[in-house]
């Protein structure tokens, strides 16, 4: 058993452990010339920055800002769909529709984003039915910042909803399929069914899930906003991951980067451990 542990814990071990040395450079003047130990030491001059530039303000609001619409539109819709593909009773249909709602999954970000800025640039096909059917001007979708949240929230569904129903609909195949029998014959409808026997059969993962996801809740996914980032939308669409990469990356400012990434993990760390206790104090299962 142990030899079977092994692979996944030298993969911890090594890309997640080890580069955790390279966190020590948020607490100084790190310069690539002098290396790790000869870079000045500055304490926290480079978190102080996160709180005192108003860009970084900016930036750390469109962040939560799309990390809650992500968790309040993206979140539910792999459970809508577990349930609906649960009540599905033709096993052909079920098995096709699982197959068909899980390939998106397996499209990378630049094939997803390439295939909505096809529909949606102002000679796309949406713009093109829009004037040809109904005389509409075209109209900028991707240079909107209004719309720019709303869109990347659209693509995570369309992309991760059908592999995330995985969980939940293996979570349903542990249901006795007595206790819809009983609900039947005590003549509760599909709807009741579900309120009170599908939903509690899935609440203790939804409840796993939520806690995981709120770890994550400062981080966005940097390859999705990189490709739709562009002039028009920046101050609306600049993210913690795109800025550290705009710092750290492009202007080489390492050490205040890697300030932004701790903080990051650091909240992240703080919400899991409070979203898990406050789970036990209600009566719920936490994740340890």
């Amino acid at each position: 058993m142990y030899a079977f542990v092994l692979p996944g814990l030298l993969y911890f071990l090594i890309y997640k452990y080890v580069p955790l040395i390279g966190a020590v450079i948020a607490f100084k003047d790190y310069s690539v010339f002098r290396g790790f130990q000869n870079s000045p030491w500055v304490g926290w001059k480079h978190f102080e920055r996160i709180f005192d530039n108003p860009e970084v303000i900016q930036v750390l609001i469109n962040t939560l800002v799309l990390s809650f619409l992500q968790i309040a539109f993206a979140f539910p819709a792999p459970i809508l769909l577990a349930v609906m593909l649960n009540e599905v009773r033709w096993e052909w249909l079920k098995r096709s529709l699982q197959s068909i709602v899980y390939l998106p999954h397996f499209l990378s970000w630049v094939v997803v984003v390439g295939l909505f800025t096809i529909f949606l640039r102002s000679e796309g096909l949406i713009n093109h039915m829009l004037g040809h059917w109904f005389g509409i001007d075209s109209i900028p979708f991707l240079q909107m910042p209004s719309l720019f949240k709303p869109l990347l929230v659209l693509e995570v569904i369309w992309k991760e909803t059908g592999w995330s129903t995985i969980i939940f609909l293996a979570a349903l195949a542990g249901v006795n399929p007595e206790l819809y029998e009983a609900a039947v014959a005590d003549g509760a409808g599909r709807l009741r069914r579900i309120w009170h026997i599908t939903l509690p059969a899935i609440r203790g993962t939804v409840v796993i899930l939520l806690i995981l996801r709120l770890g994550t809740v400062l981080d966005n996914g940097f390859e999705q906003v990189f490709l739709m980032l562009n002039p028009y939308v920046m101050d609306v669409g600049n993210v913690l991951d795109t800025y550290v990469y705009y710092k750290g990356i492009e202007q080489s400012n390492f050490s205040f980067a890697t300030a932004v990434g701790l903080f990051k993990s650091v909240v992240g760390l703080v919400l899991v451990v409070g979203a898990n206790q406050l789970a036990k104090k209600f009566g719920g299962e936490g994740i340890y």
